[in-house]
């Protein structure tokens, strides 16, 4: 084997963007493809205790990786990946070498020890480990050394660098290698796993590869950079790399092959890849998830992301805990207001009238003139939420939302003065003259994931106003297909799609719940009914 080895991993690190869910025959191509193009070990996906859907590259047993590899080519190696407590030894049959080759043992610093048992134990069983503590740039020089020891005794395949938070700079890099490769058992390889948040990974690792070190170096990678948040490092690159300056011959035309066929019309549904929010995280010294927890609330300004992840207890960025960056982000959007005032002053102008509530939703185009038509014919007290329609004249905007405030600022001082403006709490703004300020969070729903869905809200502030019926219009759900989602083009968001369903489901039951306090009736399309 060559000095330099490239391990791909598009199959497990690229399944957090599409949970996992490839497709059998996919998988099976991605993998015969990869050995063609003489990628020197391949990552089939993650060995989970309980999986079994076949066209997910998440399996309960290593046997059913073996349908996957259609031919095991000379000089190529197939692993898997075992999160710490995932699955136990045990549920690990022996090497028999027509399945996987190695299982690569990711675990936390609190999980060290077990993770060298279980290492142990699969070590036994005659298989290749591969060593990854997360967080590697997190562990003092003192912690690393005596992780080193532990890896001196336990003599696995590899030991890896894992920049999980993708802050490695070069310097970074080479000192912490440099630390490693002196004290590190000479059999040992050393991998290198890098998240490309600062757009680091491919120069990160060509600093790597151009050592002049006699040690096996393992570089991860994964094909068009497909990976969760800012991605990975590319194969495609990497290995063009490697042909052009070492002379080693990877077949690019056949990544380009999986390219073609697979991985760029993934990217017409999901997205990954660098973004402000990510570069942030880095910065932040945090997790991505954090940033992409923050990002995918479609709230919040970049600045505001990034004051939120500065105040997070530095002792737990490293770590991702939903309920946590959850909290956070409600302490830094709830802004307490007594809102007494504001309910009354509504409660005086709906009176008497039907009240119809516009959300953004596409559909809200196709009814414009019916809706029109009801107003002419009855007096209804109109609010729009989040954005100000060009063709239907509102009583009140409510908005919620930092971005969407920010996109609306100028139409808001070209609407009628007796249009009110209310304003949640969230917004740094003061009441004045037409424009109400009310308690964010006495109107936000107790499901995480539409805990400021602006739409709810603004039922739920109405109802607190006395009202016992609404008539909602525009309120369409989420469409796998984001464009479908906007009356107007500059509102899509860009959110995962796990996240839309969510959402949807949960909106979907809130409504139901708010069906039994008042009368609801939608007037458009929706996913909600």
């Amino acid at each position: 084997m060559n000095r330099i080895s490239v391990l791909d991993c598009t199959l497990r690190d690229g399944g957090y963007i599409n949970d996992f869910h490839f497709g059998y025959a996919v998988m099976k191509d991605i993998i015969d493809k990869l050995s063609k193009a003489c990628v020197d070990i391949i990552e089939c996906g993650f060995l989970k205790s309980g999986a079994y859907d076949r066209d997910d590259s998440l399996f309960g047993n290593v046997e059913v990786i073996k349908e996957l590899i259609t031919k095991k080519y000379p000089g190529r190696m197939y692993v898997a990946m075992l999160q710490y407590g995932a699955m136990m030894s045990e549920e690990i049959s022996r090497c028999e070498h027509d399945s996987i080759d190695g299982i690569r043992i990711t675990f936390h610093e609190h999980e060290m020890d077990g993770a060298f048992v279980l290492a142990e134990e699969l070590m036994h069983k005659g298989y290749k480990i591969f060593m990854q503590p997360v967080g590697t740039t997190t562990y003092s020089d003192q912690k690393l050394l005596k992780l080193i020891e532990s890896m001196n005794n336990l003599k696995p395949y590899a030991f890896y660098i894992v920049d999980t938070l993708g802050m490695m700079y070069k310097n970074d890099l080479l000192r912490m290698y440099d630390l490693i490769d002196r004290n590190l058992d000479d059999m040992i390889s050393i991998g290198f796993h890098s998240h490309n948040n600062l757009q680091l990974s491919f120069s990160n690792a060509q600093q790597l590869i151009d050592l002049n070190s006699a040690r096996q170096i393992i570089i991860d990678s994964s094909i068009y950079g497909l990976g969760r948040g800012a991605g990975n490092l590319n194969t495609e690159l990497i290995t063009q790399y490697i042909n052009s300056n070492f002379g080693y011959q990877y077949e690019n035309t056949e990544i380009l092959e999986i390219i073609d066929e697979y991985i760029r019309p993934m990217r017409m549904i999901y997205s990954w890849g660098y973004d402000a929010a990510y570069y942030i995280a880095s910065t932040a010294g945090c997790h991505p998830n954090y940033a992409s927890f923050l990002l995918n609330k479609q709230t919040l300004h970049v600045q505001n992301i990034y004051a939120i992840l500065n105040r997070l207890d530095r002792q737990k960025r490293a770590l991702y805990d939903e309920k946590y960056i959850s909290s956070e982000y409600i302490k830094y959007m709830n802004h307490y207001v007594d809102d007494t005032d504001s309910v009354a002053y509504v409660r005086n102008k709906i009176s008497g009238k039907q009240i119809i509530v516009l959300a953004p939703g596409k559909s809200l185009k196709d009814h414009t003139d019916k809706i029109n038509r009801m107003l002419q014919e009855e007096d209804y007290y109109v609010a729009s939420v989040n954005f100000i329609p060009d063709s239907i004249k509102c009583d009140m905007v409510f908005i919620s939302n930092m971005k969407r405030l920010k996109g609306i600022e100028n139409l808001l001082k070209q609407i009628s003065d007796e249009t009110d403006v209310i304003v949640t709490s969230n917004i740094r703004t003061a009441s004045c003259g037409r424009v109400h300020v009310i308690d964010y969070m006495s109107y936000s729903n107790e499901e995480l994931s539409i805990i400021d869905n602006a739409g709810l809200m603004c039922i739920n502030f109405l109802k607190k106003t006395g009202a016992d019926r609404v008539m909602l219009a525009g309120f369409d759900g989420f469409s796998s297909n984001r464009s479908q989602n906007y009356y107007d083009q500059t509102l899509l968001v860009d959110v995962d799609l796990e996240r839309l369903r969510q959402m949807n489901a949960a909106a979907a039951k809130k409504i139901a719940q708010l069906k039994r306090q008042m009368k609801i009736e939608f007037l458009t399309d929706t996913f909600y009914e």
